[in-house]
């Protein structure tokens, strides 16, 4: 079994989410008492959400790198970073290392193209959601995809900031989240990516009519495969 590297922190909510995601996946697969074999590298979310307000994604870039140099170094044999914004600097941290990234985005364009879903909805931070380097990764596959309007943009990326990045779970932004999905929905979107590891912290499939990607969950998915030799 490969030993999975882990960039977490950011933020330790969802990071959590993924330590507990993977062992059970690495569980289901192999049964008894296996688990994960993880190296994570934690860093502190301040650091980095300063960077990005400050649109210092080069010094993000750095700090990040670091970090992966460390994993690589302790023994990882691939990486995972654990949230979908700071995919905008993976090709920087890639050439620092030479253990490979299992891109989010593309595990996630993967599991919507299985699905015959040719356009979808994309909530995350206004980062993910306004910048291209996530959506192209997307539509590269041959999927459109579909943001949400400017004002419903800063709510989604308030909340993910101010409330689930901090472990508040609030139904009234549950529900806010769910008018904005209905709306893209409305827009032809045939499916809902939630683009930010906390996103799931909120809203799940139950909540919702609209088909939803949890880009968490399906980022652990391809993991465990790869740890256990199931890729490709």
């Amino acid at each position: 079994m490969k030993t999975i590297g882990m960039l977490g922190g950011m933020s330790w909510e969802s990071t959590q989410s993924y330590y507990s995601a993977l062992n059970r996946g690495i569980n289901q697969q192999l049964g008894g008492l296996h688990s994960a074999r993880i190296l994570l590298h934690s860093v502190d979310f301040a650091e980095i959400a300063e960077l990005q307000a400050r649109d210092h994604w080069d010094q993000a870039a750095v700090l990040l790198g670091d970090a992966a140099v460390a994993v690589q170094s302790a023994g990882a044999d691939f990486l995972l970073i654990c949230a979908n914004t700071m995919h905008k600097v993976a090709p920087a941290i890639q050439q620092r290392i030479d253990i490979p990234i299992l891109h989010l985005a593309d595990a996630t364009a993967r599991a919507l193209k299985a699905d015959g879903i040719s356009r979808a909805g994309l909530l995350g931070t206004r980062y993910t959601m306004e910048h291209a380097f996530y959506r192209e990764r997307i539509e590269a596959q041959g999927i459109d995809v579909v943001v949400p309007e400017a004002q419903d943009r800063a709510l989604i990326h308030d909340i993910i900031y101010s409330e689930l990045c901090q472990g508040i779970v609030n139904d009234q932004s549950r529900t806010r989240y769910l008018a904005v999905i209905d709306s893209l929905a409305d827009q032809g979107a045939q499916a809902v990516i939630l683009g930010c590891t906390e996103i799931a912290l909120l809203v799940q499939q139950q909540h919702s009519k609209v088909p939803l990607y949890d880009t968490t969950q399906i980022h652990v998915n391809e993991a465990v495969a790869y740890a256990i030799g199931q890729d490709g």
